[in-house]
């Protein structure tokens, strides 16, 4: 165990977390909502710093960040645990795990340890995704910095929730980031995530404020979170406080965990949420969960040249002039692309 980052000291050796709006009190013995942030006698411990129960080697476009380093690699992390218990989780055999079927798995392994791998694997990044990664910060964070002192970005997959406390601290080390913005009622988030939204919006305008870059995905379950007019004002939130150059991910949406009774998502719908989209001024905007659409690729927003071709996770040709601007109009397209 490690002692956890962002906690305060409460009387009768309670103690409150600070890491994520939950801002859990939590009695001694006993862990918070994530389930891997344990109160012993008045300290608050994470459960699994170091404890890898999960790691890949994943194009950068699985996470999916379509802006962050085009086509290279980036080494994934995880650990057991999630702040968030969203009923249609796609990794909920590790996000739930403490909750489900008790204890904290993992193989020990250093921060040390995290970056030779990266390297070795020519990674470009780590991403520490898979479940929320603000739920083992203490070892991302050690991860991190020792990466970006090794030539390494840092990229986090994120529901959003952490405190801007949490940001602070990180984001000397941290470069990217995709948060998932899974609805635009607070009805939703209650219901299916046992969280509130309010926050995740919050957090999303700060971390565009902070400079790091941002990049949104949105899974639409039929009948929940898929009304035009939602989904216009969710696009207009991404215009009008993040700006038109936020890369929004729409995803469809397969059958899973406790969430079994939903169809899969309509490709007509996930097309009527593209042309929204556009229709609110969105530049880039893409269809995730439909391997070999036109809705993959990177087109200029002022002339519509294809700027990046992708096929799934795979990127098969990018066209951008040294100076980042569209090679036939001029137009820069925002990134991070070196």
């Amino acid at each position: 165990m490690r002692e956890a980052l962002l906690y305060e000291r409460l009387e009768d050796k309670k103690v409150k977390c600070n890491l994520c709006n939950h801002h859990c009190v939590i009695y001694p013995n006993h862990t918070g909502i994530c389930g891997v942030r344990k109160n012993e006698e008045g300290v608050l411990f994470s459960l699994v710093y170091g404890k890898i129960i999960a790691e890949h080697l994943d194009p950068i476009e699985k996470k999916p960040l379509y802006h962050f380093l085009p086509g290279s690699w980036s080494y994934s992390i995880a650990t057991v645990g999630c702040n968030f218990r969203c009923s249609f989780c796609q990794n909920f055999e590790i996000s739930q795990y403490p909750h489900i079927y008790g204890g904290i798995p993992g193989k020990l392994t250093s921060p040390k340890d995290i970056v030779k791998i990266a390297k070795a694997q020519r990674a470009k990044s780590i991403s520490y995704t898979y479940t929320e990664p603000t739920i083992f910060f203490e070892f991302a964070y050690d991860c991190a910095k020792l990466a970006e002192n090794e030539g390494l970005k840092n990229v986090f997959v994120s529901n959003g929730y952490m405190t801007k406390e949490a940001i602070d601290y990180i984001k000397p080390y941290l470069h990217g980031i995709n948060v998932d913005l899974k609805a635009f009622r607070e009805e939703f988030y209650k219901k299916f995530c046992k969280a509130k939204l309010q926050p995740v919006l919050d957090n999303l305008k700060y971390l565009k404020s902070q400079g790091i870059w941002v990049e949104i995905t949105t899974l639409i379950i039929p009948e929940e979170n898929d009304d035009p007019a939602e989904l216009r004002e969710l696009a207009n939130f991404i215009k009008t406080e993040l700006g038109p150059d936020v890369p929004w991910h729409i995803s469809r949406f397969f059958p899973h965990y406790q969430l079994l009774d939903k169809p899969y998502t309509p490709e007509e719908t996930l097309l009527k949420a593209y042309y929204i989209g556009k229709e609110v001024g969105l530049y880039y905007i893409y269809i995730g969960n439909v391997p070999g659409n036109q809705y993959e690729n990177t087109y200029c927003p002022k002339c519509n040249h294809l700027i990046i071709e992708r096929y799934g996770f795979r990127v098969l040709k990018i066209d951008l002039k040294p100076d980042l601007t569209c090679p036939n109009c001029g137009f820069f397209i925002n990134g991070v692309w070196s």
